[in-house]
């Protein structure tokens, strides 16, 4: 009985466990299947269907979503067809184009041909039997008088490229171009629209970003190096030809029908004032004493159209106090730059660091004070070393006024600053003399030196004796505030009045000390330049001192202006 009994609930048992891992297998079967078929629907999901099960915001900050892939597989069936019709037609492209390089490029060689070359030709030049691929193309939207297409190119090519290289000693070199290189953004602006096939007036090339730029330079049965100087000459030749010949805003404009297109030509479209004023704590590029900081800076980076600050010497908190102006060609899209250097005498300057300003950041006719911080290359992101920062004042000025952008220089509303720079100014012009007036804006500045706050700890009691001078950098004319014993936030209320005979090339400078009974210590230091005064004609600020840990200085600071003139 008992055998029976245990070999019925056996048989229950095991016809359980059968049944329960038949089960168990249906189950995973099923979610095998599920699993398979939810992939299969993602792979088939487009970027459309994702905005619609997840909204943007719920998107991590690093993905992002262009206009190229909307239409990824469109575009990639466009590029097919292009870049296989290309290499079909380069033979022709080759032929045609060659002659148009070489036309159009060698007065530009000319134009930046190096001191020490007598003259610069294209001896050879072919663009090889490898065609360029283009890799992406976009279309940009906001022109609705035309249309604009950006085209990625990638081109490792094998030209024959030779330049005919005259020396001044009358030495004769063949200088072969090898190894070209490039990768780059083309912009193809099709404008005027028109109502008659291919739809398009005129079409605008050029070159919106240069991505890479590499070539080697090798003399035709000799050795380059045989001069010294001249390889670095050519390259610096050939790259200044390319950004003033195609390089954006730069624009070739091709018309496709009869018409006047003067107005897609490059343009003037305003003028940017800067005023570089100082940088601090710069990196120590010598290994005796201390770097001799200068400045260059440029929106195009062509060797006349950069400007360079005089070179403070042993100095890693350099008061240049220069200004400089530039033309700006297309304030949406241009920067200016700023480079750093250590002038090192006769050898090769060596950089310290750079930054720069997109100039669609700045409100036409408004001074923006901005300090920047230095990196080591514009294109790499990630730089956390501390190279320094310099400081500047930039004034954005367009041309007239058909823009809708009014011209604050021209506005019946003035600050006293414009109204110097504007007073008298047409009557001059009408003088049958013509000669030319420089502004000088002279006034009496008042300083009221109010309070410090957080001065950092200068006594082994904890406390510090603060006091501060002032100075005027070009008339070094100087004053200074009482003492205020024991204490890390003095409150002085002191006014002092300086009369400056050119405010907008003077500067006041403002020194905090620690008085002690055989000597005094340096604490940290304020410079201000007097465009912001001269413009307000009074404000009340805090700023922060330079050269400490902690402090700040609140000043009131008033103008009252009084303008003259001097011939130049």
């Amino acid at each position: 009985m008992g055998f029976i009994v245990g070999l019925v609930i056996g048989l229950a048992v095991g016809i359980t466990i059968i049944i329960g891992f038949v089960k168990a297998e249906n189950y995973r079967s099923k979610l095998r299947s599920e699993l398979a078929n939810t992939v299969a629907a993602f792979a088939r999901m487009t970027v459309e269907d994702s905005r619609k099960l997840l909204p943007a915001e719920f998107y991590p900050s690093w993905v992002v979503f262009s206009e190229r892939q909307n239409c990824l597989a469109f575009y990639l069936l466009q590029l097919t067809w292009l870049n296989h019709h290309l290499t079909k037609i380069w033979p022709y492209v080759d032929e045609a184009a060659s002659e148009l390089i070489k036309a159009s490029v060698e007065p530009v060689l000319e134009q930046y041909r190096p001191a020490i070359v007598a003259s610069l030709t294209f001896s050879k030049l072919t663009l090889g039997t490898v065609a360029p691929q283009f890799t992406g193309v976009s279309i940009v939207d906001g022109d609705k008088n035309g249309m604009t297409m950006e085209l990625d190119m990638n081109w490792d090519g094998n030209p024959n490229i030779v330049l005919g290289i005259k020396t001044l000693v009358g030495v004769s070199l063949p200088v072969q171009v090898k190894n070209i290189g490039f990768t780059g953004v083309f912009r193809l602006i099709f404008r005027p629209l028109v109502d008659e096939f291919p739809c398009f007036g005129a079409v605008s090339v050029s070159l919106r970003e240069k991505k890479k730029l590499d070539f080697t330079l090798k003399v035709v049965g000799g050795d380059i190096s045989a001069i010294p100087g001249l390889s670095e000459a050519i390259e610096e030749t050939i790259r200044d030809a390319v950004e003033d010949s195609i390089t954006w805003p730069v624009r070739k404009v091709i018309p496709i029908m009869p018409g006047d297109y003067s107005d897609l030509e490059l343009k003037p479209v305003g003028m940017l004032e800067v005023k570089l004023v100082q940088a601090k704590n710069l990196t120590n590029k010598d290994l005796v004493g201390k770097s001799d900081p200068f400045a260059k800076m440029f929106i195009r980076p062509l060797r006349e159209k950069t400007k360079r600050s005089k070179t403070i010497n042993n100095d890693l908190n350099p008061i240049w106090n220069e200004h400089f102006e530039f033309v700006v060609e297309d304030a949406s899209t241009q920067h200016l730059v700023v480079r750093i250097y250590d002038d090192e005498g006769v050898q090769a300057s060596e950089l310290i660091g750079c930054a720069q300003v997109r100039l669609c950041e700045l409100e036409p006719g408004k001074v923006k004070d901005v300090w920047l911080k230095l990196v080591k290359d514009l294109e790499i992101q990630r730089d956390n070393k501390n190279r320094g920062e310099v400081h500047l004042e930039l004034l954005y000025v367009p041309f007239g006024s058909g823009n809708g952008i009014v011209n604050p220089f021209a506005s019946s509303s003035m600050t006293s600053l414009e109204r110097v720079l504007k007073n008298d100014t047409t009557d001059e012009e009408n003088t049958t003399s013509r000669r030319r007036k420089d502004v000088i804006v002279r006034g009496v500045l008042s300083v009221t030196v109010i309070s410090a706050e957080e001065i950092p700890i200068q006594d082994l009691m904890g406390k510090a004796d603060p006091y501060v001078v002032l100075s005027m950098k070009k008339s070094g004319a100087k004053s200074k505030t009482r003492v205020v014993n024991d204490s890390l936030n003095p409150v002085w209320n002191q006014t002092f009045d300086f009369v400056v005979e050119d405010g907008l090339h003077d500067m006041l400078v403002l020194e905090v000390w620690d008085h002690d009974t055989f000597g005094k210590d340096y604490i940290g230091r304020c410079i201000l330049t007097l465009t912001r005064v001269i413009m307000e004609e009074e404000y009340k600020d805090w700023f922060p001192l330079d050269e400490s840990k902690t402090g700040k200085l609140q000043l009131h600071l008033k103008w009252m202006a009084q303008s003259i003139y001097r011939d130049s």
